[in-house]
């Protein structure tokens, strides 16, 4: 879950970052630069090339024809550009989304169940990848089982007064042996070093909020985007992280104060 629409606020309601939008502000976004790099790039050609052929003067494949406008081959007729790269992002990550919604259904179902349940965010998918998200919800099942990890409390809105920030946390339950665990889910083609700074800032919201529930282990389950495969990544501790992230928080108040000047 996100941040709400109204934000999160202090006690004194003061609005307060939330986890998310600190990360972000520094979030290394050298591989996202490449890939709309590429996309963009991509994109572009498939427009040029529907624009020559309703001309009626088709380029070859190569982009190096470009510069050579005057020699042309007769060729299928190419496929339309998508209307925006963020659209096909979109539909690569529709099976690794419908099959997170299926688990999150089942939680707040009692996780009794055997089946899953057809979300609202599998309405304009194919029935591929429906069955992709159907199998990764099963994978899901089994890995349940297996770690007995049950979940307790799903959804929880926390603020931090002491270090002004706020974030929802998707999961907090129990191992097998009894130890509080925070959960968290990604829909993603890999695990990067942001998600541990996210479980360790939502470890400190539930130090500070509910000591109770401090947790003892971290684990994240992840869908990936195209498959919808299913994977669970375990973390002992995360202290280095928690303090890394606390530096962040500081740095973007001195970087949000410095902006203002600027």
């Amino acid at each position: 879950m996100g941040t709400p629409k109204a934000g999160y606020r202090a006690a004194d309601g003061e609005k307060v970052p939330s986890v998310t939008t600190v990360l972000s502000r520094f979030k290394d976004s050298t591989f996202l630069t490449r890939w709309a790099y590429k996309e963009g790039r991509a994109h572009g050609e498939l427009d040029l090339r529907g624009h020559f052929w309703r001309l009626g003067k088709p380029l070859r494949d190569s982009m190096t024809d470009i510069g050579k406008l005057g020699q042309f081959i007769h060729c299928a007729e190419p496929a339309p550009a998508p209307r925006d790269q963020y659209d096909k992002a979109g539909k690569a990550a529709l099976a690794g989304t419908i099959a997170h919604d299926m688990v999150e259904q089942h939680i707040l179902a009692g996780g009794k169940s055997e089946e899953c349940q057809i979300p609202l965010s599998a309405a304009d998918a194919s029935q591929e990848i429906i069955e992709k998200a159907i199998n990764a919800f099963r994978q899901y099942r089994a890995w349940a089982k297996t770690t007995r990890i049950s979940v307790t409390h799903t959804e929880l809105g926390l603020v931090s007064e002491k270090h002004r920030f706020g974030g929802t946390l998707d999961a907090v339950g129990k191992d097998a042996a009894g130890n509080v665990v925070l959960l968290d889910w990604k829909t993603s083609s890999g695990i990067y070093g942001d998600y541990l700074y996210q479980l360790a800032a939502y470890s400190l919201l539930l130090e500070e909020n509910r000591p109770e529930l401090t947790p003892r282990g971290f684990h994240i389950l992840r869908f990936a985007k195209d498959s919808a495969d299913f994977a669970h990544h375990a973390f002992g501790e995360l202290d280095q992280e928690k303090e890394a992230f606390l530096l962040m928080r500081r740095l973007y108040d001195i970087d949000q104060r410095t902006s203002k000047r600027a």
